[in-house]
């Protein structure tokens, strides 16, 4: 019922295409590199600090049998030792993007294709992620690698809303200055803490609206009490000439919400709930391995919150829980446009790795070459026709990590629930906020309504008011 091809795939060998190989800078700079087809000005430059490893060991690869595929065992990466180096954040490259760590051309393996896996083992392959603490692959001519799936209409819209409304370096530089800062301040409490930025600004699925994700990292031998420390920096935070509007939310994973001052920038703290780095890292590296995936799902998301299905504190569906609907229908095609990183890349996205070293192993995957060679249009066609007419969300999970549906059978997590989206760490449902059937049938009724508009006219305007969303964003921060 839910196909997967197993057949091999072909893997770029040159540096030619969307996604070429970039060298390997003695530094590296931050810029996050847009499809936007308009200067950007060079971001300002940001204090440097020491991206300081614990003093151990790489960690040993967990044990891991690999499948057969054709015969053939799947080759895994060996551990290597890390090489630290300072951030330097200045002078930039149009390629590199800023990161303390130094990366590691896979150079010990020679290039290979296996058999039915999306691995692909690339000679100085060296992605780079867009943060200042992190490496992430950025395609260099993705304008280029939209005009390949804008066949139609519906395709062009899409791809112009996206253009309009993704984060830019500005937006994203911006944040981290505040993340830069704020760390600063907080280890005058907290020593030893580190802050993370996360979600949407970090993995490459945000837009220009997109509020910031912060994970505020705590290790030391006692254990803390999130809404202690949460109070302890509520205090501190009022003291702050730059932070405003500070509000302690209980929930089950408790936030410090708070503003920027003087701009409308939110932000959302939690303490040790490094999860949300670990799935930072794993949707980032879905979000480059095919160039239909970013702009695709940033069109979901505006359509989901247009129409009042996107708020998981209203009992509807959160961003979290839409991005891994929209990768599930895109591995479970006849053609797959997307693999399960996790179960092709264990070794990167090891759920028991220490979240230091997680931004490095996430490196080491490539995009994936998919025969699947659909318009966007019609891939959103088909996501809208998937949820209303195929999916049994009485019957199944969606598993990204497995690349499948899941019976509900196999748990008691999954019974009675509307809707069942497993959480590729730590594998509770993610869906949990619709909990009301008038909830989740309003939902699904807004899958109908839009699969059956959009099939009749191919006109994104019909379900999205297109223009007035790309005039909200272009004013927006």
């Amino acid at each position: 019922m839910y196909p997967r091809s197993t057949a091999p795939r072909d893997r770029p060998t040159s540096t030619g295409g969307p996604y070429p190989l970039p060298g390997v800078p003695r530094y590296y700079d931050y810029n996050e590199e847009s499809i936007v087809r308009r200067y950007v000005p060079r971001p300002r430059r940001l204090p440097p600090y020491e991206w300081k490893l614990p003093p151990s060991p790489p960690p040993n690869h967990p044990s891991h049998t690999p499948p057969m595929t054709n015969g053939r065992k799947r080759h895994h990466d060996e551990s290597r030792p890390y090489t630290i180096k300072r951030q330097r954040i200045g002078s930039h490259s149009p390629q590199q993007i800023g990161s303390p760590m130094s990366h590691h051309p896979l150079s010990h393996l020679p290039n290979q294709v296996v058999a039915g896996s999306s691995r692909s083992i690339l000679s100085g392959f060296n992605p780079s992620y867009p943060t200042s603490h992190h490496n992430f692959p950025s395609p260099s001519n993705s304008s280029h690698s939209f005009q390949v799936y804008g066949k139609d209409k519906l395709s062009d819209q899409m791809v112009e809303l996206f253009e309009a409304c993704q984060q830019q370096p500005p937006d994203l530089e911006k944040k981290e200055m505040f993340r830069t800062q704020l760390q600063q301040d907080i280890q005058r409490v907290y020593a030893v803490a580190r802050l993370y930025l996360t979600g949407s600004s970090m993995n490459g699925l945000g837009c220009r609206s997109s509020d910031a994700d912060l994970c505020l990292v705590l290790k030391e031998n006692k254990r803390h009490d999130p809404l202690q420390v949460l109070h302890t920096l509520q205090r501190l935070f009022r003291s702050l000439s730059y932070v405003e509007r500070t509000q302690l939310i209980r929930a089950k994973v408790p936030i410090l919400r708070f503003r920027e001052k003087g701009s409308d920038l939110q932000f959302d703290l939690n303490v040790n709930n490094t999860v949300g780095i670990r799935n930072t890292f794993l949707l980032r590296s879905y979000a480059y391995a095919d160039p239909r995936i970013r702009p695709m799902i940033l069109v979901i998301k505006k359509w989901a919150r247009y129409h009042h299905i996107n708020d998981a504190s209203k009992g509807t569906l959160s961003s979290y829980t839409l991005v891994l609907m929209v990768l599930h229908y895109l591995q479970t095609l006849n053609e797959p446009v997307v693999p399960s990183l996790q179960r092709d890349y264990p070794e990167c996205f090891n759920p028991l790795m220490d979240i230091d070293v997680v931004p490095e192993r996430a490196k080491h995957v490539p995009p994936y070459n998919s025969r699947n060679h659909l318009s966007l249009g019609d891939l959103f066609c088909g996501f809208l026709r998937y949820y209303t007419r195929d999916f049994r969300w009485d019957r199944h999970v969606i598993s990204v990590r497995e690349a499948r549906a899941l019976p509900q059978t196999i748990s008691r997590e999954w019974r009675n629930k509307y809707i069942c989206v497993e959480e590729p760490f730590e594998r509770n449902n993610v869906a949990r906020a619709v909990h009301e059937k008038i909830k989740f049938d309003a939902i699904r009724a807004q899958f109908a309504e839009s699969c059956q508009l959009l099939h009749e006219t191919k006109d994104l305007n019909v379900i999205l008011p297109v223009r007035a969303m790309i005039h909200s964003e272009s004013s927006t921060r």
